[in-house]
């Protein structure tokens, strides 16, 4: 485990680095309250540290105070290590955010000791950070695909929805619908099924921009944003996805699955006045007019009318399965 020791004292700072390193510490050295601020506050910040009461710079319970009011994740278990021994100043330490402390010149199997303590309340603390992130992960994900699910999609567009109308840019939005998944489950059981969706899923999220975002939207079908994109580049972008899903077959066991999708496009451009339901029930009848006009297309409606941008539409190509 990764500990940070901050002392001015080159002969303490020399000696607790010893020790720690013949403990199996991976240990950073900072040599005053300055240096173990900006250590304390790196993406790979160490776990543990010991700070030296009185340093340059920042003393131990200044720099610890200001580690507390950052309120960063993962905890930093933090150990002041101090010569004063009166009960007024050693409460001073721990409210200023230390998590104990301990006396020079330190006892080694006091240290230890108390160091014990604290990797066991780090290791706590990550599993509970763990557990946090699993619950989110099942509150917000699709269990199958793992993609967004339908409430957090639908919560995406309205806040891209938000940001657009602010900042007076476009925003595609597009749903796209696995042509005959249905024969899929009868033909081959639900599994391949299963298996289809989450290839289907992993193809798009490989082929969406960094800021684009794709999410389960139920059953078979599935929705996504394109922030910024105009007409043109909303149909263009749709026209892509279609590519990467239909361009190589799916395996399952011994089996070749050719798979293909339907996609409904529309955009909200600046100026006009939408809601994410009219959206989405535009790109709904978008996607509708894909299926009529043989699968395996993309469609686009302009979201002020009913116009197919027909001249913008590939020629329809065999569908598959």
């Amino acid at each position: 485990m990764k500990i940070l020791i901050a002392d001015d004292s080159i002969v303490s700072r020399h000696l607790l680095e010893a020790t720690l390193r013949k403990w199996g510490y991976d240990v950073v050295v900072a040599c005053d309250g300055v240096e173990a601020l900006e250590a304390l506050q790196r993406e790979d910040t160490p776990a543990l540290a010991i700070l030296d009461w009185m340093m340059p710079g920042l003393t131990g319970p200044e720099v610890c105070s200001k580690i507390r009011q950052l309120a960063r994740e993962p905890y930093t278990y933090i150990l002041l290590l101090t010569s004063k021994s009166q009960k007024e100043d050693l409460i001073e330490g721990m409210e200023a955010g230390a998590d104990d402390y301990i006396t020079k010149p330190f006892d080694q199997h006091e240290l230890q000791v108390r160091l014990r303590a604290g990797t066991r309340l780090v290791d706590m603390q990550a599993e509970l950070l763990a557990a946090r992130e699993a619950l989110r992960e099942q509150a917000t994900r699709d269990s199958l695909t793992h993609l967004w699910n339908r409430n957090s999609i639908l919560e995406l567009l309205d806040r891209e929805l938000s940001r657009s109308l602010r900042e007076k840019g476009p925003i595609g939005v597009v749903i796209v619908d696995l042509d005959h998944f249905k024969d899929v489950n009868d033909r081959y059981g639900h599994l391949a099924g299963d298996a289809v969706l989450r290839e289907a899923a992993r193809r798009m999220k490989s082929a969406i921009r960094e800021y684009d975002s794709v999410g389960r939207y139920g059953g078979e079908e599935f929705l996504i944003l394109l922030p910024g994109c105009d007409e043109t580049t909303s149909f263009n972008q749709a026209e892509r996805l279609r590519r990467q899903l239909s361009q190589i077959d799916m395996s399952f066991n011994e089996a070749s699955l050719a798979v293909t999708a339907s996609f409904g496009v529309t955009t909200a451009l600046p100026g006009q006045s939408w809601s994410p339901e009219s959206l989405i029930r535009k790109a709904d009848q978008a996607l509708y007019l894909a299926k009529e006009a043989g699968r395996n297309r993309v469609e686009f409606l302009r979201f002020d009318s009913d116009d197919r941008v027909v001249e913008k539409q590939p020629a329809t190509e065999t569908v598959a399965g």
